[in-house]
């Protein structure tokens, strides 16, 4: 177990730069927005949702294998959010994440170990597979729920989900591709829940929480070793030498 919580803690570490400032920066906006509202278990909730959320996005833009855990805490905390506030696609959407990345994460012994050495590219015919799935699921979500629920936003709902649906699986399957959905999927997201905080059926902060969505997917493109060679070299190369020392660990106990 100790050694698992130094995995873990390991993984925090290492992330370029501009992820730790892009986290301290929405960490200083959500305490804002948290202090400028009325304190309630919701808004509280809304605040850990938020913080567990932008490190878990910042550990996947850092081909850190931790946002697992990170991802799980605050798909519990959204799942809350999204009911409160009618979105029940935004429940799916988190519910999604947790079985097609959280939980395959943390069983998959091959993604989380040295996985920025494991990155690849779509082809032509994964591009067709994605991007039907996705008009697919947007189609079959949108009218399901406006069938079979009061979500009073059932086809905006339904753009969010099936959009980071995809990107979930795209992800796990470790396609550097995926950032391309995470961009829609955070211009989606905010236009979600800026839509439901005007009906006032949410809170400023997870509309705050999509755009610091979007401003890491865009920085992806930049840094993350998903895109940038020079920075996926720098993680193999800190993964390697890691996993090289935990194993001297072992031999000499």
């Amino acid at each position: 177990m100790s050694n698992y919580i130094k995995f873990l803690s390991h993984q925090l570490q290492g992330w370029p730069q501009q992820n730790y400032y892009l986290f301290f920066f929405s960490l200083g906006c959500q305490v804002m927005t948290l202090v400028n509202t009325p304190i309630t278990p919701l808004t509280i909730l809304t605040f850990i949702g938020t913080t567990l959320g932008v490190l878990c996005v910042l550990a996947i833009n850092a081909a850190k294998s931790v946002n697992g855990w990170l991802g799980i805490l605050s798909a519990i905390c959204f799942i809350i959010t999204g009911y409160a506030a009618k979105n029940y696609l935004s429940i799916g959407e988190q519910l999604a994440y947790m079985v097609t990345l959280d939980i395959p994460v943390l069983l998959s012994a091959s993604w989380n170990v040295n996985m920025a050495a494991k990155i690849r590219k779509f082809t032509a015919s994964s591009w067709t597979i994605a991007v039907i799935a996705t008009v697919i699921v947007y189609g079959v979500s949108g009218y399901l729920i406006q069938a079979f629920t009061d979500d009073p936003r059932p086809w905006i709902d339904a753009i969010s989900f099936s959009i980071s649906l995809s990107a979930g699986v795209i992800c796990f399957l470790r396609f550097n591709n995926q950032y391309f959905w995470w961009v829609a999927s955070g211009l989606a997201q905010m236009v979600l829940w800026f839509i439901s905080f005007r009906q006032g059926s949410a809170t400023l902060a997870m509309f705050i929480n999509s755009s610091i969505y979007l401003a890491n997917d865009v920085l992806a493109f930049t840094v993350s070793p998903w895109y940038n060679k020079k920075e996926r070299a720098r993680v193999v190369a800190q993964e390697t030498k890691y996993a090289a020392k935990l194993n001297l660990d072992k031999s000499s106990l």
